[in-house]
């Protein structure tokens, strides 16, 4: 799985994350650190790449479709500081299936993981 880590994401995930055999890169790593999120996500998919992000622009599950885009995964902690980020984010690439992802709309909580999938006809 192709992931980007979004600027408010944090850098340490790229090691934790390429460790665990995904191939990751960051929106600063591509220039991109300050852009409007239109360009972000027009580069997440150009790239195919899953984008993990805390960014409230990309909450909205009708314009972000379930497998209208290669996935997308919205972080929401009650204390998001890097170091719960990060421990958080691996964790669940360590434990869950992600490569069933692809196309998904991903909330990650504390508490919970909401999996929001294409719909099959």
């Amino acid at each position: 799985m192709k992931i980007k880590l979004d600027e408010n994401i944090p850098a340490s995930l790229v090691a934790s994350l390429t460790e665990l055999g995904y191939n990751v890169d960051t929106v600063p790593q591509e220039g991109l650190a300050g852009s409007d999120d239109r360009t972000v996500w027009a580069a997440a998919q150009r790239e195919e790449r899953f984008l993990i992000t805390q960014d409230l622009d990309f909450s909205d599950i009708r314009r972000f479709r379930p497998g209208d885009h290669h996935g997308i995964m919205l972080v929401r902690l009650r204390n998001p500081g890097r170091l719960a980020l990060a421990k958080q984010i691996h964790e669940i690439f360590s434990k869950e299936n992600v490569q069933n992802w692809q196309g998904c709309f991903i909330i990650l909580t504390d508490l919970k993981l909401r999996i929001h999938r294409p719909k099959t006809l």
